[in-house]
């Protein structure tokens, strides 16, 4: 077999494939195949009173409650180096640091204005947040900027008894 005859189909499959990568304003940038999932993620800096929690999202006379899990939110510990050169060795650890989070996948959430209606529980099971709100979903951008958009998503904070949307 000639040499030639490997290298053609090889050199054509790697400029395809840099081709893929270079349309639009992100040229030269390749963009994965990663996506985003649509939904509302929920963040409670101090969830020590937040044992359960409930969403209703609504648009268009559609709503949808989708079933949401606390977790804890942590903060990263650094655990140091082994030197101070530059090939220094250097670690760090997460910690839980008293918040909980989650996140709430919303099919066919749009980028449009939506009204979300959070409810958060103690361990008795009672209401301490329940609030209404109007918030517009943004999309999001997982490869960055050049690559094309993913779902969209909207953020809320729960501090001081109050919701915000991020």
């Amino acid at each position: 077999m000639h040499p030639l005859s490997r290298a053609v189909p090889l050199a054509a499959a790697l400029l395809a494939l840099a081709a893929c990568g270079s349309e639009g304003d992100g040229a030269g940038r390749l963009c994965t195949l990663i996506g985003t999932d649509p939904g509302v993620s929920l963040v409670i800096p101090d969830g020590s009173r937040a044992a359960s929690a409930s969403l209703r999202v609504c648009w268009d006379g559609t709503c949808q409650e989708p079933r949401i899990e606390l977790g804890p939110t942590s903060k990263t510990v650094s655990t140091g180096c082994d030197g101070d050169g530059p090939d220094a060795v250097c670690g760090a650890s997460a910690s839980p640091d008293g918040g909980k989070r989650a996140f709430a996948r919303i099919e066919g959430l749009p980028k449009a204005p939506v009204r979300v209606t959070l409810k958060l529980r103690d361990a008795e099971g009672r209401t301490f947040v329940d609030e209404r709100l109007d918030v517009t979903p943004k999309a999001t951008f997982p490869n960055g900027r050049h690559c094309p958009e993913g779902a969209p998503q909207v953020g809320l904070t729960v501090a001081n008894g109050r919701v915000t949307a991020r």
